[in-house]
């Protein structure tokens, strides 16, 4: 519930008396955030407040989008709460927060592609915009912001509390900041390829930005990216005593006399980093190149023209299937594997469909030179050494049946050209037959998690997500082109 300026008739006369009216600003007093449900609110002290995220009924926080409309709903509401401060916490035991909602960013995925396709970059980017919006109205409300961070703060998480003026980390194993969306083919859009080198420095940002590498306590406090570590308990106390010491609510890149690089110096800081990039990833993981750019044309402007080009490259990355593929196996089938193995369920058709993959990559490389398969496999980046195998065998494509695709991916799978594209397109193409002999009657879950394991024991390429995935994106006809050069 939203209170008035003037404390309401019941609560004048329950406290002060009936028939005395007493106005909250007059007596210094505070207002009521707006209704939460994923986050909780309470008054630490005389005008401090206390926002402590905690989704019901989950053992770990995520940003959800209800999450973030109450995040923008709460920075829309602290101007005028008449809070001398806010500390934000989390309710949970496990974590601060460990990022986005990815079952939720799939759907958005599905409304995205589902619509035509000259108005999905407008789609996309009105749909993930909130966030980094509700960030920057958090940093700019003139209210000291102090984040309390017990535990890992991650992706979204992360995002959040470096848009707070101030950072106390819990001194525990399990406490680190980290940004690691380039892992699922995403990158951070809620300002975290802004904040993050402008809080540490280009160099020491990158391997946070492209490797998911994570800051620990003692990393982020030398690196900038947070201001103190205390004893695990002490960190919400710690909070509380700067904010009495009446700070400036002012981030260093809204202050009068930072200073903004020009463009020719980020790009010289990244042009080698570029170079090597392109060369281990062979241009596949579009996430990297986009986190690269948002770096390079973002740094060199004020942050809200930042943060808004962060999010017009995000729109660009989140119509490809690159990101749709890999947090189905990397993030979804990983998270269901690892639960089969914990319960002792893992299908035996994981291992079934991972040996028929390698044998019917070795069965095409019988077709041609060790030469040529070596350099198709270094070209599509399978993670496999692959070798003939025995007698030419036929490939029969009877499992594929008619299965339409989600929509033309715009990558090379499409309509491969030159020897390497033809020869790496018909070692997917089989992989995916070979995929669905071996596991067609396992549920969508499951294929998620046989996925994820032919990435790790087969070599399939993790941008493509698996052959269940591939079979998925390019659907039967697209497959039927794949293995077309291999004959029957």
């Amino acid at each position: 519930m939203t209170y008035p300026v003037c404390i309401c008739t019941i609560l004048q006369r329950t406290k002060l008396g009936a028939g005395t009216d007493v106005c909250w600003e007059e007596q210094g007093m505070t207002t009521q955030p707006p209704e939460l449900v994923e986050f909780r609110y309470e008054l630490v002290e005389d005008g401090i407040g206390h926002l402590i995220f905690d989704m019901p009924g989950r053992t770990m926080n995520v940003f959800s989008n209800r999450a973030i409309l109450e995040a923008e709903a709460v920075a829309d509401w602290l101007g005028s709460s008449g809070l001398k401060g806010l500390v934000v916490s989390s309710g949970k035991t496990t974590a601060f927060c460990a990022g986005a909602d990815l079952g939720e960013l799939a759907q958005a995925y599905a409304m995205i592609i589902a619509a035509p396709e000259d108005q999905r970059w407008q789609i996309g980017r009105d749909h993930f915009s909130p966030i980094g919006r509700a960030f920057r109205k958090l940093e700019t409300a003139g209210v000291p912001v102090a984040f309390a961070i017990n535990g890992l703060a991650l992706g979204g998480g992360c995002e959040f509390a470096l848009s707070g003026h101030y950072r106390v980390l819990a001194d525990t194993p399990s406490t680190a900041l980290g940004l690691p969306e380039s892992l699922v083919g995403l990158l951070p859009g809620g300002g975290g390829t802004q904040r993050m080198p402008r809080l540490v420095g280009v160099e020491a940002a990158m391997p946070v930005l492209l490797d998911a590498a994570r800051l620990t306590v003692a990393d982020a406090v030398a690196a900038g990216a947070a201001h103190r570590v205390v004893p695990a308990g002490q960190e919400i106390a710690a909070c509380v005593e700067w904010i009495r010491s009446n700070p400036q609510p002012i981030q260093p890149w809204d202050r009068a006399d930072y200073r903004i690089p020009s463009s020719d110096e980020v790009s010289a800081q990244l042009v080698e980093l570029r170079r090597s990039r392109q060369e281990e990833t062979g241009g596949h993981y579009p996430a990297i190149t986009s986190i690269l750019d948002c770096v390079e044309y973002g740094l060199p402007l004020p942050i809200d023209a930042a943060v808004s080009k962060e999010i017009d490259i995000f729109a660009d990355l989140i119509k490809r299937p690159e990101p749709r593929d890999m947090i189905s196996s990397l993030f979804l089938g990983k998270q269901i594997w690892q639960k089969q193995r914990k319960t002792g369920t893992l299908p035996e058709a994981y291992d079934s469909i991972a040996a028929a993959i390698r044998q019917s990559w070795a069965n095409v490389a019988t077709r041609f030179e060790p030469a040529d398969v070596e350099a198709a496999v270094r070209w599509a980046r399978l993670s496999a050494t692959i070798l003939p195998g025995g007698p030419i065998q036929p490939i029969s494509d009877e499992a594929l049946g008619e299965h339409p695709g989600i929509a033309p991916t715009g990558i090379w799978i499409d309509a491969p050209q030159g020897q390497d594209q033809i020869i790496a397109g018909a070692l997917l193409g089989v992989a995916v037959i070979a995929a669905l002999e071996n596991g067609g009657d396992l549920d969508a879950d499951s294929c998620r998690a046989a996925d994820f394991h032919s990435q790790s024991a087969a070599g399939f390429p993790a941008y493509l997500g698996g052959p269940f995935a591939l079979y998925d994106s390019i659907g039967s006809d697209g497959v039927r082109r794949l293995i077309a050069p291999l004959g029957n």
